[in-house]
């Protein structure tokens, strides 16, 4: 899904701010919705990835300005809604004020099967493909060549896991690109490692 959450390789946004602050939460709500959100992905109500995708479906306008915790929590009242556990307007009543939830899911895709054999060494393409719901491929990597140096445990596979459809484990591979490459303009030569799973790569010709 490409959308406005997908902001990595993006320019633009200036240095990141850093504000001198060690504690992770700054409010005690903060805490209870962190706590409920896991309480909730113990439980099965529902997985990583349906909880990515929630955030993602947020409207963009919103998901900018929000926070971190504030989009845990419009995450989790999507969910709950969508799974029939809440009603939006019963949720509205006890907030006092409309609360803004994640636009409605796109069609999600199952595990593809029959991936080339790949090892580390090989070089390797991540392939140009845009899914209407969720994928763990980020854009800016999207038909680039690079280099496999690590192999990781098999996940479950995240464009399925997201829409409830039956997800295969495989494995990510961790792929090393040059800077110049990804961005042939606008960087120093360096490298870039990033944890890619095996649906997205094809090898490189």
């Amino acid at each position: 899904m490409d959308g406005f959450h997908d902001l990595g390789g993006r320019q633009g946004f200036g240095r990141v701010t850093l504000l001198g602050k060690t504690e992770p939460f700054y409010e005690s709500w903060e805490i209870r919705i962190t706590g409920i959100s896991g309480k909730l992905v113990a439980r099965h109500v529902y997985n990583m990835d349906e909880f990515r995708y929630a955030i993602e479906r947020m409207d963009p306008r919103h998901y900018i300005g929000a926070s971190y915790f504030e989009r845990t929590f419009t995450a989790v009242a999507t969910i709950c809604i969508e799974k029939g556990l809440i009603q939006h307007e019963v949720l509205n009543a006890a907030a006092g004020a409309y609360v803004p939830i994640s636009h409605g899911k796109k069609a999600g895709r199952g595990t593809p099967e029959n991936l080339p054999e790949l090892k580390i060494g090989d070089r390797v393409t991540v392939k140009t493909e845009f899914v209407p719901g969720h994928v763990r491929m980020p854009a800016y990597i999207r038909g680039k060549t690079g280099v496999v140096v690590g192999v990781s445990p098999e996940y479950t596979f995240p464009d399925a896991a997201a829409h409830g459809l039956p997800s295969n484990k495989q494995r990510t591979f961790d792929v090393c690109f040059r800077s110049t490459d990804l961005w042939s303009d606008g960087a120093d030569d360096a490298e870039v490692h990033v944890g890619v799973f095996h649906a997205y790569l094809e090898k490189a010709v």
